[in-house]
């Protein structure tokens, strides 16, 4: 192979491709990024001479993989993580979490916790998230400036909300922020959010979709979360919340569910025919014990799944290697069968089929030429990461504080632990004095 002018060049690794006609595992390895590409990956002695990239990275005893992809989370509550454990749901919502947003969500809030999200997503290997939320351009904003990829939502209720006081203008502000945003930012798809069928009217549902739909954007909403969340739509409404969605028209393949957890085989079957993707959260689900998702029997009629932390109030961290180790092992337990959901579909959840729930998988998702440079480097000289058998170690092994390395679009956004696009330190200073605002005298 003739040498090429690179931007970036990562050498002497192992590569985990994650890619279709690619090896499982390319050792002694090299990937070449230029204008925020993947422009060629292959073994070394393929690479002639020593390149003539801006950068070069040795990623000696380190495994590139895909960046991960979380589809689901809430930035801006980084400022809630740990304030109201151990509380199911509707009473962690309406006694704590409502109450203290009232209290203390504003453009200031929302603009520096999403930046603490961003350094505790970068810091372990995300590249890419979906976020929903209110005030969602300070969230935008932010991650634009960290150099994060994001899917950012602006969230939609039907009871005044941060930013949109009168709820008879939630819908219009959505659009209103899907034009400041749409094709303005490489790093930024708009989206919408609408919070939950028990949130938000059929008529606001439907409104929303709609507008979706005009501007070709995605689509999410909390559904089947809770049992008591079943009950409530059954009987406000004469049936579950898959087929209350589906009724007002809302499923298609641009509709994100998120949670899932509460479904018969039927609505499987309605998410599965109408295209309908999820995003499954369990350690959220896990932590407001409201149960565990029907994963497997998704899977099988054909769902897209991807894997998402929730927010830091639920969850309480940003990590994806914590949450693909629970979501293969918590299925394992529900199922009692050790072979169900094996490491391998899990960081395929958290990878290919999380960009592929995101409607990203053109461009993230694999190591490939052509697509986006959005890469992590593992660190893989750790006691607990030898010996190195198999992909799977980083699934039951890893966790964020692995990842060495990390790459989004082309450029280096964290070298060596070192995030390099915005001042950690900076951020935790603001975040605790927003505590102090919050917590009052």
């Amino acid at each position: 192979m003739k040498a090429m002018a690179n931007d970036i060049l990562i050498t002497n690794s192992t590569l985990l491709p994650l890619a279709p006609g690619l090896p499982e595992l390319i050792r002694d390895g090299y990937v070449s990024i230029r204008a925020g590409k993947i422009v060629a990956l292959g073994v070394m002695a393929d690479l002639t001479g020593t390149g003539t990239a801006d950068t070069i990275i040795d990623g000696s005893g380190h495994l590139v993989i895909p960046g991960l992809i979380n589809t689901h989370t809430h930035a801006p509550m980084t400022l809630f993580r740990g304030m109201a454990d151990d509380l199911p749901l509707m009473a962690w919502l309406h006694e704590h979490i409502f109450p203290a947003e009232a209290k203390s969500v504003n453009p200031e809030m929302v603009y520096w916790c999403t930046k603490l999200a961003a350094a505790e997503m970068i810091l372990s290997g995300t590249t890419t998230v979906a976020d929903g939320y209110f005030l969602e351009d300070k969230v935008a904003e932010a991650f634009a400036e960290c150099g994060i990829r994001s899917v950012a939502a602006q969230g939609i209720i039907d009871f005044p909300a941060p930013g949109v006081p009168d709820p008879g203008r939630n819908v219009a502000a959505a659009e209103e922020f899907i034009e400041r945003w749409q094709g303005k930012n490489s790093l930024l798809t708009p989206a919408v959010f609408c919070h939950s069928p028990y949130t938000c009217s059929p008529e606001t549902l439907q409104r929303a979709k709609e507008l979706a739909r005009r501007k070709n954007v995605k689509f999410f909403i909390h559904l089947a979360e809770t049992r008591a969340e079943v009950e409530q739509v059954r009987k406000q409404h004469g049936t579950s919340p898959v087929r209350y969605l589906k009724n007002l028209g809302l499923l298609d393949r641009d509709t994100i569910c998120v949670h899932c957890v509460w479904l018969e085989q039927e609505e499987i079957e309605i998410l599965a025919r109408t295209g309908a993707k999820v995003a499954t959260c369990p350690q959220s689900n896990m932590k407001l014990g409201s149960g565990i998702a029907p994963l497997k029997e998704m899977l099988d009629a054909g769902i897209s799944a991807g894997l998402g932390t929730d927010g830091c109030a639920s969850n309480n961290r940003l990590d994806m290697f914590f949450e693909m180790d629970m979501c293969a092992k918590i299925h394992k337990v529900k199922d009692l069968d050790a072979t169900v959901l094996p490491a391998a579909k899990v960081l395929q959840m958290a990878t290919i089929d999380g960009a592929r729930v995101l409607g990203l998988e053109d461009d993230i998702g694999s190591l490939e030429p052509g697509k986006k440079a959005d890469v992590a480097l593992i660190d893989c000289r750790q006691p607990h990461l030898q010996p190195f058998y198999d992909p799977g170690i980083l699934v039951y092994a890893a966790n964020g504080g692995d990842v060495a390395t990390a790459i989004i679009d082309g450029k280096l956004v964290m070298l060596d632990r070192k995030i390099l696009t915005f001042d950690v330190e900076e951020v935790m200073l603001k975040v605790r004095k927003l505590v102090k605002k919050l917590l009052g005298p």
